[in-house]
């Protein structure tokens, strides 16, 4: 619950005397959006006034007091139980102002040797390292409901397409293992970003560092950071973390947009590859006979949010000097809604991957038709008759326009009718026109042979594990 008209803001000291317009009181507090950070704010708080009682700049007293209030303050907050003002413009000041009702005099020690720029930069760094930790093992979990279809249908064979035309036939556990490859990445960019967002902005005070000695080792290993930052003023001033957080959120997006674009390819009733659960499909209010794939179509849209919140968050930063500006004020929205997005898209994929099924027979038709073994009988041609690939591909052209004209496949065609079009073809050339020789001769590191696709889903699983 939040109070609009509570308390007047007496953090500023004596230089102010009249109370702030009241617009300019709505566009300066960000309560209702930084309350999300309460957890970190009271974490780092707490790690602070520890720090300044350990290097004699408190008393214990005064840390026993601060300790107390802050458990308190924050059980109040998990209970929903504490009382937000916006007049105190932001969780800081309205967790300090709570912290003076309760324990009084020793409250106003708390601040002491740092800012509200440095106390904003650790909350959200704490944040958003824990953020992206959590992403992390989502993704986790969407890669091993991957696998587990990809092992259940390693030999299953589909259309492979490029342009969205049959192609070459590959087999199911190929196509879903190659998403697990996306994700891979998606992990590790994660990964990455959290060590280079591992150091602890605590101490910098406002931009300069302070006067007291104080213990910034400390409170960065209290907080489970790698050490402080190195600079004062990059320390307040550095949004780095965020941007670099938003853009593995937007490529993760735009990985799963892709997904899904195939998923509502799938189970559209003309392909009919896949069939979404009643968990995760919709009806239609007027055709009773629909299964829409909501779910699907819902994680593709919401690749724009996470589009925009990174270039929002890049026109927000690209001309602020240093140090600290207002304007950072509105990153934070930015990034809970990026992360509360890539949340739901993760846990809504896993959910239909893991409950979906295929349809083995339109599959292996669809992987059937489209002249899908051409490349095949270029490949022959090229290794049995010891002619360029170039010569080949042109022999396999005319093959498919003479099937094509007799509208048949090609592994239809008699041995006089390839022959009519190269005379040296033989009989042997049945044994690789057929969409299971086909994926059965892909055997290349990476290729579409199931032989390949279990040795791939080996090992991701025992890297998972």
């Amino acid at each position: 619950m939040t109070d609009t008209t509570g308390k007047s803001n007496e953090m500023w000291g004596g230089r102010f005397t009249a109370k702030p317009d009241d617009v300019m009181e709505a566009i300066n507090a960000s309560i209702d959006v930084d309350k999300r950070l309460a957890e970190e704010d009271i974490a780092g708080s707490m790690a602070h006034a520890t720090m300044l009682a350990a290097c004699d700049i408190i008393s214990q007293d005064d840390l026993s007091a601060i300790m107390a209030g802050l458990e308190q303050v924050l059980e109040e907050i998990r209970t929903e139980k504490f009382q937000y003002s916006r007049a105190l413009e932001d969780i800081h000041m309205n967790v300090e102002a709570r912290l003076k009702e309760i324990i009084g005099d020793p409250a106003g020690r708390l601040h002491t040797g740092r800012s509200r720029n440095d106390q904003v930069a650790t909350d959200f760094r704490l944040w958003v390292k824990n953020a992206c930790i959590a992403r992390m093992d989502q993704i986790e979990a969407l890669m091993s409901a991957l696998i587990e279809q990809a092992d259940a249908h390693a030999d299953w064979v589909m259309p492979g397409f490029t342009h969205l035309q049959t192609a070459q036939p590959v087999t199911v556990g190929h196509h879903l293992m190659a998403y697990v490859e996306m994700l891979s990445r998606d992990f590790t960019r994660f990964s990455d970003a959290v060590v280079r967002m591992d150091e602890c902005p605590l101490g910098a005070a406002a931009l300069a560092g302070t006067g007291f000695p104080i213990n910034r080792d400390m409170t960065a290993d209290t907080l489970g950071f790698s050490g402080p930052m190195a600079n004062s003023l990059d320390a307040v001033s550095a949004r780095d973390f965020v941007i670099e957080s938003l853009s593995t959120i937007a490529i993760c997006a735009q990985h799963l947009s892709r997904l899904a674009e195939e998923l509502v390819i799938w189970s559209s009733a003309p392909f009919s590859f896949a069939r979404m659960s009643d968990a995760w499909s919709t009806g239609s209010s007027i055709m009773p006979q629909k299964r829409n794939p909501d779910a699907a179509e819902l994680v593709r849209a919401k690749t724009g949010k996470a589009n925009g919140a990174l270039i929002a968050m890049l026109t927000v930063m690209k001309g602020l000097p240093l140090a600290y500006s207002k304007d950072m004020q509105d990153d934070k929205q930015t990034a809970f809604d990026a992360f509360d997005s890539i949340d739901l898209s993760l846990q809504a994929m896993t959910g239909m991957i893991s409950t979906m099924s295929f349809n083995k027979d339109k599959l292996r038709a669809a992987a059937s038709g489209g002249f899908s073994t051409a490349t095949d009988l270029a490949d022959w041609c090229v290794r049995e008759l010891n002619i360029p690939f170039r010569e080949a591909h042109h022999i396999t052209g005319a093959t498919v326009k003479l099937a094509e004209d007799k509208g048949v496949d090609l592994w239809d065609l008699s041995l006089e009718e390839l022959q009519s079009v190269e005379p040296r073809i033989t009989n042997e050339i049945f044994d690789v026109l057929t969409v299971d020789a086909s994926v059965a001769s892909r055997q290349s590191y990476g290729g579409t042979a199931p032989q390949c696709v279990r040795e791939q889903i080996a090992a991701w699983k025992e890297r998972l594990s």
